[in-house]
């Protein structure tokens, strides 16, 4: 079907927008496995990091973003940024990580309301201690339930899923200070 309209010079035709069908059951299925696999996964991660270092994920999460900088210091917009959180949500789990030594916060010298966070000795401590765990997890729990040629299947499939994504404009936008 198109929509007819008139530029002045003659007719243009313009494609009508695609209808959305609803989803099969069948894809209703996969999109719910997905989930509830992507969850438990997710969960049994969590949990088992909490145990074995004492750290969430959101704490690993915020402590490998910052090992990863220059001079282990980010702005806390380029932070949220990097980890895909609201400002808001990092902000309060930024106290929590102050109050317990892993980092310190402090203003720029550039800008009166930036904040800088920066990885502390205590901080660069407990990330390398639950390194080796986490990585012995992310290998028990997703890599050896796959061969090689399934693993290859799975980045493939998180690509193109990543890439519509961000067709759609879903990818984490940077957060302004």
């Amino acid at each position: 079907m198109s929509i007819s309209h008139s530029n002045g010079a003659g007719q243009d035709s313009i494609p009508a927008p695609r209808a959305r069908k609803s989803p099969t059951a069948a894809e209703l299925a996969t999109w719910r496995d997905f989930i509830e696999t992507t969850e438990a996964l997710r969960a049994a991660v969590a949990s088992r990091m909490q145990t074995t270092s004492g750290l969430s994920m959101g704490d690993y999460g915020v402590l490998l973003a910052l090992s990863e900088a220059p001079a282990t210091c980010l702005r806390s917009s380029a932070l949220a940024a990097r980890i895909g959180w609201e400002r808001s949500r990092l902000s309060h789990h930024l106290s929590r990580m102050q109050q317990r030594g892993l980092i310190v916060r402090r203003g720029t010298a550039e800008d009166s309301r930036g904040i800088e966070v920066e990885l502390t000795r205590d901080g660069a401590d407990a990330f390398r201690r639950a390194s080796a765990p986490h990585l012995r997890l992310i290998r028990e729990l997703f890599i050896d339930a796959y061969d090689p040629a399934q693993l290859a299947q799975v980045a493939e499939l998180t690509a193109a899923l990543r890439l519509h994504l961000d067709a759609l404009g879903c990818a984490p936008a940077e957060i302004a200070d």
